[in-house]
């Protein structure tokens, strides 16, 4: 059965480069070290004492998103600058059964565990850090924190949460984020915790398409989970709506905020009053360019939003089409002061290969972007060669100039 191992690893040195004035970047994880060919799909919290942890699939294949995976932390106490060593918080032992829909597309095994899209959510209420990851993209646990992760409870099935879905979407994979989940602030559900979740029917590309999303929300303090409403169904001019992030808007609502494969390559937004039911129609954002790949959100303080993902549409081998992935390059990183309606200023982070990214924010008013860049493969948009921590101010963002 599953486990979660509590043990460190040999601690990676961290690469710390300032490539301007304000900004400075340090790497975590790099391919090819401690025993994995990759580490991709990057998430980071900051905890209600102020502790960043920063967490990733450690895949030990190169070939995909299935295969034997497990889910590797780092831990911080000083808003982002130096690291502890490597934990290993998901390991999955044992011939656990096989995605019967990978095995059908001959993706994956007996043997080779997936543990796929980590998700924490900092618990601001009790201190307490939730984690949820899934297993071979068809079940779902729930771990806990009571000592800024340095720990983690024995993981707990929440599959039936899920479950529920099924009398309206039949679902053959289902995953967590990835990225983090939120707790509201606000209003009359002040406490919950929000994850954003997608499903698929499995019978596309990679047994991840078809897809809609949802959330899956907890009012005690992760002991229970309850299903929300499909929020982005797979519905023209929408296609296979799937990794989504979440934030809670300043009037209480929480927003969403979806990759697709829609041709029209802008990121879908949705609200809804409480997190869970009576989502808006969903609506492209103009301003928020989809190359189709992982995208970020956080609010870093009571005024202002930020958001990250690879600003482009275009691709070197110049043969775009709509619908189909772009290059992922130029991650940069965008700020709004009226809750997500407008996008005045965007400056990028990273020139070049970059690609999933998570946000978050301390208290001095720090953000940390954690995202992919660079690349063991050039040809091939998936092969990231490190995850690196981007710590900035709003000044650096907004370029010196005064931040409303």
């Amino acid at each position: 059965m599953q486990r979660a191992i509590l043990a460190t690893a040999i601690t990676l040195a961290s690469a710390i480069t300032a490539p301007a004035a304000g900004i400075e970047k340090i790497d975590l994880f790099e391919a090819g070290q401690g025993g994995y060919a990759l580490y991709r799909i990057p998430g980071i919290v900051v905890t209600a004492k102020g502790t960043v942890l920063a967490y990733c699939e450690a895949r030990r294949s190169d070939k995909g998103d299935w295969g034997p995976i497990d889910i590797l932390m780092r831990r911080n106490e000083d808003g982002g600058r130096t690291w502890g060593p490597r934990q290993t918080i998901v390991h999955v032992e044992g011939d656990q059964p096989v995605n019967p829909v990978a095995a059908a597309q001959n993706l994956d095994r007996p043997g080779d565990n997936t543990a796929n899209n980590p998700v924490a959510i900092a618990d601001m209420q009790t201190g307490a850090v939730h984690f949820l990851y899934c297993l071979e993209y068809m079940r779902c646990f729930h771990m806990r924190s009571d000592d800024e992760g340095a720990t983690w409870s024995p993981p707990v099935e929440i599959t039936a949460t899920f479950e529920k879905f099924r009398p309206e979407y039949d679902w053959k994979v289902i995953a967590t984020g990835p990225a983090h989940g939120i707790q509201l602030q606000r209003g009359a559900h002040k406490g919950r915790l929000v994850v954003p979740i997608w499903m698929s029917l499995g019978t596309g590309g990679h047994a991840h398409r078809p897809s809609v999303t949802a959330t899956i929300h907890s009012d005690d303090g992760g002991k229970s989970w309850r299903r929300g409403d499909i929020a982005i169904p797979d519905a023209p001019p929408v296609r296979y709506p799937n990794e989504t992030v979440v934030v809670q808007l300043s009037d209480g609502r929480v927003m969403l905020n979806a990759r697709s494969e829609s041709d029209a390559h802008r990121r879908i937004v949705t609200t809804s009053p409480d997190g869970a039911a009576g989502w808006s129609a969903p609506r492209f954002d103009d301003a928020l360019l989809e190359p189709i790949c992982m995208g970020s959100i956080v609010r870093a303080d009571d005024r202002h939003i930020v958001f990250a993902n690879p600003h482009n549409l275009s691709r070197k081998d110049g043969k775009e089409a709509p619908g189909k992935s772009r290059d992922r390059i130029n991650v940069s990183v965008k700020l709004s002061e009226d809750d997500g309606a407008t996008w005045p200023t965007s400056r990028l982070l990273e020139e070049g290969f970059s690609g999933y990214s998570d946000l978050a924010a301390t208290r001095d008013g720090t953000v940390l972007c954690f995202y992919e860049r660079g690349a063991t493969d050039g040809a091939n948009i998936y092969k990231t060669g490190r995850l690196t921590v981007a710590r900035f101010n709003l000044a650096w963002l907004v370029d010196g100039k005064a931040v409303p």
